[in-house]
């Protein structure tokens, strides 16, 4: 990946003047053999890697599948310009993007470009916003760059993605950048697996819990109850209570160290990516988590880092010593080398199987000691829902049964409900105060979603599952606040409830009990301001992505400075609220961004109306 020295005194940087002096290199760098454009995507200098899209004459993408150094093995992977991941492509906010895709499959291709605001014929997800772009065929993406920040991109089609179809996207602002630093560095967090990503699928849905080998056994017992500071028979209680709702509290992550490579910029840990920085330089890591399933605990050992921008959105500074960085989310952070000595940058996946790691060093071949993995987490009667566990009490509420539908607070609906509080027929909703905690009623879901507990709950300081207990600060949702108040801050006049549901058991996963071939679009209506409450009915994290439009996440009590956010993350048993403008006509894909929950039906589509009585079309036609 490309690292890029920044000065703000001047207009003309290095990176530009290579961006706009090097188009007709760029073209010519498509052309050449394989072999060559992999080793020069592989530059340590980085400069082939880098390509300004917003340049004069724009940029050539090629797609094709490649033998390609994982690892210490040569896998097939779907390659952009010859590398896993991608180049790294440059924007100038204010300008024109032109990019021409270039499929060199067998099969039909496509790509999104994550968090970018642009025309819905432009965001490249088959089947909701175009057709894809066919074997052998060349796309065009042309759209005005209405933002800046880090963001990403990958493919909306099959299972790409799983095989290296991403690449990380940064657009510079327009007006003076108000994040000062010396240096910058892409990072790029992946996950990898010599398997078919389609055997993968197949065995999860065919085998519950395949790949976690971290399973409570007679073996652990002890180990569990020293590292819990429980006795053996308190152990084998909350064992036996798991085992009756037919749960596995290790069940953390659905592919796991047991098949991945986790991969920083496309290399292992034992290849050691290294960021190069010099002692009292401001270096700015811009972090995207560009995996298929795997969320990383991320922190550079020994350094505290100051959070400045999340999901592309500048925001007030935080310093922490770790955050968790959930599948398709990115982070800014500024770090500091106090001196020459290097230091690991360290990407543990949240399960423990496994982590990524680099180095930062003032000079290549440096490498400082890996940390010890922690303990793998496990979860607890309070990730299920069952609120009696947070007061200390594990064993109530453990009945088993099916989903049961609710009102979080009066006047919330399910999604697509013909009964949603309609655009202003009651005034403004309230923007602060809102319930912290909501119960669930009878049952309506059906076979399509289990869960055990009753209730939901705000969990916005919380860091999520094995984490915040070891003295490290970890970042929260609760401490995101925007740097500036961004346009239309209106309080919704609308809002309905959007349950996100599974089956493990049969590996299904959607949202309200149906997958997205059963389930009706979701209707926005132009120029709105709506409401939608989700709630995590499942044991899993569920990174929720929409497309075309900014989330305005719940953070707290001051309205003006709730954070913007295109993917929010949505832990076991969570009830989180955004608020949304619906300023962007088209249909867009909405959907849980855990490549193979998408795929087995977690996924709606969007339509942006003109009006809400229009009749509704079903998503899957």
């Amino acid at each position: 990946m490309t690292d890029s020295t920044r000065f703000h005194s001047e207009h003309w940087t290095r990176r530009r003047f290579l961006g706009t002096g090097g188009c007709a290199a760029l073209t010519a760098y498509g052309m050449l053999h394989p072999g060559l454009r992999t080793a020069l995507a592989a530059s340590p200098l980085g400069a082939p890697n880098a390509l300004d899209a917003t340049a004069p004459g724009g940029i050539d993408l090629f797609i094709e599948r490649q033998s390609i150094a994982i690892g210490g093995r040569r896998p097939e992977a779907i390659t952009i310009n010859g590398g896993v991941p991608g180049p790294l492509i440059r924007m100038q906010e204010g300008r024109e993007a032109l990019i021409r895709v270039h499929n060199r499959l067998d099969e039909s291709t496509s790509i999104h470009w994550h968090g970018i605001l642009l025309p819905f014929t432009m965001d490249g997800v088959p089947g909701v916003s175009f057709e894809g772009i066919g074997p052998g065929t060349t796309f065009t993406y042309r759209y005005q760059v209405r933002q800046n920040g880090t963001y990403w991109y990958h493919s909306h089609s099959g299972l790409q993605e799983q095989l290296g179809h991403y690449g990380q996207l940064i657009i510079d602002p327009a007006d003076d950048d108000p994040v000062s630093y010396d240096i910058e560095h892409s990072i790029v967090l992946s996950d990898w697996t010599d398997m078919d990503p389609h055997v993968v699928m197949d065995k999860l849905k065919t085998m519950e819990g395949y790949f976690n080998y971290q399973r409570p056994t007679l073996a652990n017992l002890e180990t569990q109850a020293e590292a819990s500071g429980e006795s053996i028979a308190d152990v084998i209680k909350k064992r036996l209570s798991w085992q009756r709702m037919r749960m596995d509290p290790t069940d953390i992550a659905d592919v796991t160290g047991a098949t991945y490579k986790f991969l920083m910029n496309g290399k292992t840990s034992e290849e050691n990516w290294t960021a190069i920085a010099k002692p009292g330089q401001r270096v700015r890591l811009r972090i995207a988590n560009a995996s298929a399933l795997t969320y990383y605990d991320f922190r550079v050992e020994g350094l505290p880092m100051t959070v400045v921008q999340a999901d592309g959105q500048n925001i007030e500074p935080v310093e922490t010593d770790e955050l968790r960085i959930a599948v398709a989310e990115t982070y800014d952070v500024i770090v500091t080398l106090p001196d020459d000595r290097p230091r690991t940058i360290f990407a543990e996946a949240m399960d423990r199987s496994g982590f990524a790691r680099g180095t930062i060093a003032p000079q290549s071949g440096l490498q400082a000691a890996i940390p010890e993995r922690r303990r793998r987490p496990m979860l607890t009667m309070a990730d299920m829902g069952m609120m009696h566990a947070v007061m200390g009490n594990e064993s109530a509420e453990t009945g088993s049964t099916n989903h049961g539908d609710h009102k979080a607070t009066a006047g919330m609906e399910d999604a697509g409900s013909e009964h949603t509080k309609r655009a202003g027929s009651a005034g403004p909703l309230p923007t602060s105060g809102l319930p912290e905690r909501i119960k669930h009623g009878p049952d309506t879901h059906g076979p399509g979603a289990i869960v055990m507990g009753k209730t939901r709950y705000r969990q916005l300081s919380d860091p999520g599952s094995g984490l915040g207990d070891d003295g490290r600060r970890v970042l929260t949702y609760s401490q995101l606040r925007c740097l500036e108040t961004p346009p239309d801050r209106r309080a919704p006049t609308r809002q309905f409830d959007l349950h996100l549901t599974g089956n493990m058991h049969k590996y299904i996963w959607g949202f309200d009990g149906k997958k997205w071939s059963e389930s009706e679009m979701i209707r926005f209506q132009y120029g709105e301001r709506l409401r939608i409450n989700m709630i995590n009915d499942t044991m899993m994290n569920h990174p929720i992505h929409l497309h075309g439009m900014w989330m305005d996440l719940y953070a707290g009590d001051n309205y003006a400075k709730n954070p913007r956010k295109h993917t929010v993350n949505v832990q076991p048993a969570e009830l989180l609220t955004v608020d949304i403008t619906a300023d962007a006509p088209g249909q867009w894909a909405f959907h849980c961004h855990v490549l193979y929950h998408m795929k087995m039906g977690m996924f709606r589509t969007v339509a942006v109306v003109r009006s809400l009585d229009e009749e509704a079309t079903h998503a899957g036609s």
